[in-house]
């Protein structure tokens, strides 16, 4: 069986991931993308059937492990009674082809075992196995190809491949696994050594760009080089997780695919990188999303593959037990098909945000706005699926509706800053008067729509959809969104509501699924850990510091020992559950500490200042004893 979530450790190259676990075990890799099949499925299996690649000492060991400081290079120290080894693993960020593992004896003299098991197509395709002209080590199936390189004796038991060794202090040996298609060459050598030197140059090159500030840059530092690791870097897109079918709850059918690119999460993510400094990744964002989106409106998705693919069928793959006996087994995601609206408001909110950073839109991505826009008109009144992609059926949702709103607010500011710009540099006002009045009385009237049909009187709180008594943790971004001032009491109120009624074992859930559901799925999840970044966020913003400041830090004892978290937290079982390493709970944790640590964070920013830009909604200046409070 596959190990605990949290046991888990991310290395990956911008192009691919691995998880290995801390007994030295990768249980799941896709070659050559994130969203290609994998060719260890362990995590999702059994290590036998489903591939997996062990190397650790053949006698009990006590191990521990860390990052390198500011790199992506992972280190396993394994003790022993007869001495230590340690594993080295990393994928170099020059060539998306290799994994590579250095075994380093550290003290007195260790036995090692090496078990390769390759199971092409999620475990489903046995290679077949031989040794090429150079005495390396192949497996082939289908269009795939792995090759095995070190000087450690190998040979084959069964369908594994073994290696046994024994490295004493000051010795060391490499293996390289590296992927080729198996009509071509195969991949090049590398050396090692070298590669480990320059991808540990490389990693902390990157960091260096960092503006933390924070008392927590440690692991500020982290959230970002594992976002930085979620990156395709061949087109700027960010997958949500490097997994799929890792389950939300324990046994439950709640898992899905999402080796893929969402739209919801953009504006926070682009927020996230600009404000710590990442300039470069937040433009390759924002263009990707661009690229993505671009078409006919009413064929917008919610969510798009790493290079911007609409198609993205789901499927069960049936030999697969699932995590923990977690199934279905899922590949690909049909809530690709679904209809948001809240997408809509992300898209322009993103662009709009990165535009204030001087990444000017040019003239084609004005006209794909334009033509979203005039779709959003005709179809901002119709229910949908919401942010939390229901499979019960559509509803008037909320935050579906502010998020309509939101576009329309950012698309009135920026043609009002381009003709405040034009005037004050003399030359001809862009845009359309007639369309910016048009757009602000839709955006006028969702705001009375929404004030009207979505708050609840006697629970002095907005609720998830119009006619509701449910509440639903997307409420906690009105003042994030500019909807409503931090300080509005419909806003006190609801944060008020949530932390009462949503809040469990001291975390948020999105919303009830422990009793009858809308969302068309059996009862049961975990805490969707991004819910709990954002009360603390309203927290920050009504002033409550110490009370945030407490919740922060434990959001933060929840990540594992080399700083990474799942999508969410079961406080029954206390431990992780969810896709893993998942962004949008980076992105969440980077936006927190930069809003706890900040006059003018990443919420401020978003939400936007009422006598700048005069629309209905604002966020208030964050407390100044945020910013002062001292570091730990």
């Amino acid at each position: 069986m596959a190990l605990l979530i949290e046991d888990y450790a991310l290395v990956g190259d911008g192009r691919s991931a691995a998880l290995i676990g801390r007994d030295g075990s990768v249980d799941w890799l896709c070659w050559p993308r994130f969203d290609a099949s994998a060719c260890f499925s362990a995590l999702l299996g059994t290590r036998q059937d489903h591939g997996h690649w062990r190397i650790a000492p053949t006698a009990a060991a006590t191990s521990t492990r860390c990052y390198r400081e500011n790199t992506l290079v992972l280190e396993t120290t394994h003790e022993t009674d007869e001495g230590a080894v340690r594993v080295v693993d990393f994928m170099p960020v020059e060539d998306g082809t290799h994994l590579v593992r250095l075994v380093e004896g550290v003290r007195g003299r260790v036995a090692m075992r090496m078990d390769l098991v390759v199971r092409f197509d999620y475990g489903s395709a046995i290679p077949w196995v031989s040794r090429s002209e150079n005495d390396d080590l192949r497996a082939i199936a289908g269009p795939n190809k792995l090759v095995l390189r070190t000087r450690a004796p190998l040979k084959g038991v069964g369908q594994t491949t073994v290696s046994e060794f024994t490295v004493e202090a000051g010795q060391s040996m490499a293996f390289v696994l590296s992927y080729g298609l198996s009509h071509e060459e195969d991949p090049p050598p590398i050396e090692p050594r070298r590669m480990l030197a320059s991808t540990t140059a490389w990693w902390r090159s990157w960091c260096q760009r960092c503006r933390g500030g924070t008392p927590w840059d440690a692991v500020l530092t982290r959230s970002l080089l594992t976002l930085k690791a979620l990156i395709y870097r061949p087109t700027g897109g960010i997958v949500a997780a490097p997994t799929t079918s890792l389950p939300e709850q324990i046994g439950g059918v709640r898992n899905w695919d999402y080796r893929f690119c969402w739209l919801r999460d953009s504006t926070f993510t682009l927020l996230a990188l600009m404000d710590a400094g990442y300039i470069d990744e937040a433009r390759a964002w924002r263009d990707w999303l661009t690229r993505a989106v671009a078409g006919s409106p009413e064929q917008a998705h919610i969510l798009y593959g790493i290079a911007g693919e609409r198609l993205l069928p789901e499927i069960e793959l049936d030999w697969l037990p699932g995590y923990e006996g977690s199934r279905p087994v899922r590949v690909g995601n049909a809530a690709a098909q679904q209809f948001q609206l809240d997408v809509y408001g992300e898209l322009f909110d993103a662009l709009f945000q990165a535009h204030q950073r001087g990444m000017l839109a040019d003239e084609s991505g004005v006209r794909v706005g334009r033509a979203l826009l005039d779709h959003l008109e005709r179809v901002w009144r119709e229910p949908d699926e919401g942010i939390w992609e229901v499979r019960g059926g559509r509803k008037h949702f909320v935050h579906s509706k502010v998020m309509a709103w939101v576009a329309f607010d950012r698309a009135i500011r920026f043609y009002e800053e381009q003709v405040s710009r034009a005037r004050a540099d003399d030359e001809p006002a862009a845009g359309d008067a007639g369309a910016v009045a048009r757009w602000r009385g839709v955006r006028d009237e969702i705001h009375r729509e929404v004030c009207e049909k979505g708050f609840d009187r006697d629970l002095n709180s907005f609720v998830q959809y119009y006619g509701a008594k449910d509440l639903d943790a997307s409420l906690l971004l009105i003042a994030h969104m500019g909807f409503l001032p931090q300080d509005d009491p419909r806003v006190v109120g609801t944060v008020e509501a949530i932390g009462r009624d949503l809040m469990h074992e001291g975390f948020v859930l999105r919303y009830d699924t422990h009793g009858q559901t809308t969302d068309g799925l059996p009862a049961g999840e975990g805490a969707f850990l991004p819910c709990s970044f954002w009360y603390a966020d309203n927290l920050i913003g009504l002033g409550r510091c110490d009370e945030a400041r407490a919740l922060i830090e434990r959001l933060l004892s929840l990540c594992n020992d080399v700083g990474l978290l799942a999508e969410e937290y079961d406080p029954v079982r206390r431990r992780q559950v969810g896709n893993f390493p998942q962004a949008f709970s980076h992105v969440a944790l980077v936006n927190t500490l930069l809003n706890f640590s900040r006059a003018t964070g990443p919420a401020k920013e978003r939400g936007g200042d009422p006598d700048a830009s005069g629309h209905p909604g604002a966020q208030p200046v964050m407390p100044p004893q945020a910013a002062e409070t001292p570091a730990t």
